[in-house]
């Protein structure tokens, strides 16, 4: 035990020393003098950018908004999902283990205005769509504030949230004053129950609450997402469907995916097929709508209902060729794939720190072959640079340079059960 806490002292130690090195190598580069970041540090910054790209070649500032968001498979990426916490007020069993996952200082997530300077960014690139998700964003006290601050960039169409809908109800009228015109409410039972037991909470009442005010609002569609599990909850399909029949719902089937924590089983999976067959044989008039090429859903009407169902087949059949979507962190980190490799920090902090010397004693850009080599689970925070300085057309370059590293597709299921990632309510749904 003694010879195990020494060995984590040190390690800690020398996480500190290369975070204190990083830091002094994004203030290097904030502080150079706007003529001379023209020339030097404009090398700098691309060296910095070009980490994760594809191309050797230097990332030239002056690369267009639009370009920043299309990866080196030719997608436009213009849907920014927003963790904004990662505190909920649920304990789903899909999304954290049951002792709960330890939460980032407080310190260390990104505020109120790191939030609107990032999304700012990215909307003046071409993003039109943002989604705010957690945790649980409708805990964060400032969240009519920041869909107000975000419904006001010009440029943005939907501003959309997923919620767990326990506190929904009563926030919603001032939410939908504020600019928030789309929603998605999570609820994976129609059985009060069962739902104590799949979220360890209670508030089963209050989440129908909540879709029947939204549907009074006038969300139209409002969107139910509903993770299904075999032998928990796959008995409840066509009961979910009836939720479609009178009212303006979709309901939106999702395959079991594996996070860290959630012991993921392909036994607990239930294909898109057999969920879709369940319906089929409940229902006449099933049919398959078109779907747009970004969508993640396969959607269908049924004949007779106002509503909508769609099937999320991130498992069974992936929709990467068309992935639109890139996600940010409540603590700053930034993924281009939802199954991308967990954030590895320490090896990332030590490759910024690796970078920042470089550029500072050779002037010159790397070798990105190399590097990858040498760093290839590298991931992209946003923090770190912001609070060093780094200007918008330096973080413009940074989010290129990842967008570009985006692979074709992600892994097999079964890879991906392998693959470190991190709880969903770090990362945001």
């Amino acid at each position: 035990m003694m010879r195990r806490c020494v060995s984590e002292l040190a390690r800690r130690r020398r996480l500190d020393n290369v975070v204190d090195t990083m830091k002094v190598g994004f203030q290097y580069l904030a502080n150079v003098s706007s003529p001379t970041r023209a020339t030097d540090s404009q090398r700098g910054s691309n060296a910095y950018a070009t980490l994760c790209a594809t191309d050797p070649d230097i990332v030239s500032r002056e690369t267009s908004s639009s370009e920043m968001l299309v990866d080196s498979f030719g997608r436009f990426h213009n849907y920014l999902r927003i963790s904004l916490t990662e505190r909920c007020n649920l304990r789903c069993q899909y999304c954290m283990p049951a002792e709960g996952v330890e939460l980032t200082p407080r310190s260390e997530l990104l505020s109120h205005d790191e939030i609107i300077r990032i999304a700012d960014l990215f909307v003046t690139s071409g993003v039109d769509k943002i989604r705010l998700t957690g945790g649980e964003p409708t805990i964060r006290k400032d969240i009519e504030d920041i869909c107000l601050h975000l419904s006001g960039l010009k440029g943005l169409k939907t501003l959309a949230m997923t919620t767990n809908g326990i506190v929904l109800s009563k926030k919603l009228p001032k939410l939908k004053e504020c600019g928030l015109n789309a929603l998605n409410i999570s609820l994976d039972t129609l059985v009060p129950a069962k739902f104590e037991f799949m979220t360890r909470r209670k508030g089963h009442s209050k989440v129908m609450e909540s879709i029947d005010a939204a549907v009074e609002l006038g969300y139209n569609p409002v969107k139910v997402n509903c993770v299904v599990m075999r032998g928990m909850n796959d008995d409840e399909i066509c009961n979910f469907v009836e939720l479609t029949r009178h009212k303006p719902i979709n309901v939106r089937f999702i395959e079991f995916m594996p996070f860290d924590g959630n012991v993921w089983n392909v036994k607990k999976l239930v294909p898109y097929a057999e969920m879709l067959d369940k319906v089929r044989q409940s229902y006449t008039g099933v049919e398959r709508l078109q779907d747009h090429p970004t969508d993640t859903a396969k959607n269908f009407r049924i004949d007779g209902h106002v509503g909508t169902i769609s099937f999320i087949t991130s498992m069974t059949e992936h929709f990467c060729a068309g992935c639109n979507r890139l996600r940010l962190l409540a603590d700053g980190n930034f993924k281009v794939c939802l199954f991308g490799p967990s954030e590895v920090l320490q090896r990332y902090i030590t490759s910024l720190s690796g970078i920042a010397c470089l550029w500072m004693s050779s002037r010159r850009p790397l070798n990105i072959k190399t590097f990858e080599y040498s760093y290839p689970d590298i991931q992209v925070s946003l923090r770190e640079p912001i609070r060093a300085g780094v200007d918008d057309a330096g973080l413009k370059e940074i989010i290129g340079a990842a967008i570009k590293r985006k692979k074709a597709k992600h892994a097999g299921m079964f890879d991906i059960a392998k693959t470190a990632n991190r709880p969903m309510i770090h990362i945001g749904g």
